[in-house]
């Protein structure tokens, strides 16, 4: 039997219709369908499905950040599989572009990093924007509630590009610690930290990152130092992963820790989920987490 966790809001609220394809792509199979928004205790669930069975995770990018934080530190079914219906969809395009089917996917759910905002943690799987992404999500969230029609995400950040959204100070307010070493930046449009390539809807921000790299690292990518007409010419290059080139303009930096603080709070994005208000974020890799955790738990002699 094929268990289906599907999100009836994703896909513009359109996750309920789209569940339906996979009555045709699973065809011999049983089948059964269970709305992810009433699993309240994931332990027992994945207790009750057979070893011979398998999970599909049914969403977009959203669905599979609090799949993955709900069910951190649990030990997943063996057949567990990802069924891409969300907006963005930039999990899919990172690791299996193209493909429409099921998709493997607990191999991805093993050493994700973590973000720390306002106080809380949280695991996620594609990355943090941070800057005029974030923005983008803010607005984008705000349209959602008044039309069910797609987002246009590019649209959104030309427009804040133009009229709305305003960098950091050119004065180097903006700083990124990236594993120790602390750098200043001055108008900085965005810094997001990415575990995949892919995020915004296609966004190719960070195209030498591997979520799957043997060190576990991260990448912080920063877009800064440019005015607004270089920024809106630069800016359409993200889409192919070209804007890397323009090395006067964009900084990418990797490590196993991040830490980005702007010189106000502005809105910051985790796998497309909203967060406001923020002026600095950290990611620690799976491998930053676990040093940290051994330090704290192996005993020094005196």
């Amino acid at each position: 039997m094929y268990h289906i966790l599907y999100n009836p809001l994703s896909g513009s609220g359109k996750g309920g219709e789209r569940v339906q394809s996979l009555r045709e792509l699973l065809r011999d199979k049983e089948l059964n369908f269970c709305d992810i928004r009433e699993i309240r205790d994931y332990a027992e669930f994945f207790a009750g499905i057979p070893a011979e069975d398998a999970l599909v995770i049914a969403g977009g990018d959203g669905t599979l950040n609090k799949f993955a934080n709900f069910t951190d530190g649990l030990t997943y079914p063996a057949n567990l599989y990802y069924y891409a219906m969300g907006s963005g969809n930039d999990f899919r395009q990172d690791v299996a572009p193209g493909e429409n089917g099921l998709i493997p996917l607990a191999e991805y759910l093993r050493d994700l990093p973590t973000v720390t905002v306002n106080g809380k943690s949280y695991r996620f799987l594609n990355g943090i924007g941070y800057g005029i992404d974030g923005y983008c999500c803010e607005v984008g969230d705000q349209l959602a509630k008044k039309s069910d029609k797609p987002i246009n995400y590019a649209g959104i950040a030309i427009k804040g590009l133009l009229f709305h959204y305003k960098p950091t100070r050119s004065d180097g307010d903006a700083t990124v610690t990236v594993d120790g070493v602390t750098k200043s930046f001055g108008k900085v449009w965005l810094a997001p930290t990415m575990n995949g390539r892919y995020y915004g809807g296609g966004m190719n921000i960070a195209p030498a990152q591997d979520r799957l790299n043997r060190e576990r690292t991260v990448s912080t990518v920063v877009l800064y130092g440019s005015g607004k007409l270089k920024t809106l010419i630069v800016f359409p290059s993200i889409f192919k992963g070209e804007h890397v080139k323009h090395t006067e303009m964009v900084s990418v930096m990797t490590g196993h820790e991040m830490t980005v603080k702007f010189d106000r709070p502005v809105a910051l994005q985790i796998d497309g989920e909203l967060v406001l208000n923020v002026t600095e974020y950290t990611v620690r890799s799976a491998a930053k987490s676990e040093t940290a955790a051994e330090s704290e738990t192996i005993p020094t002699e005196a």
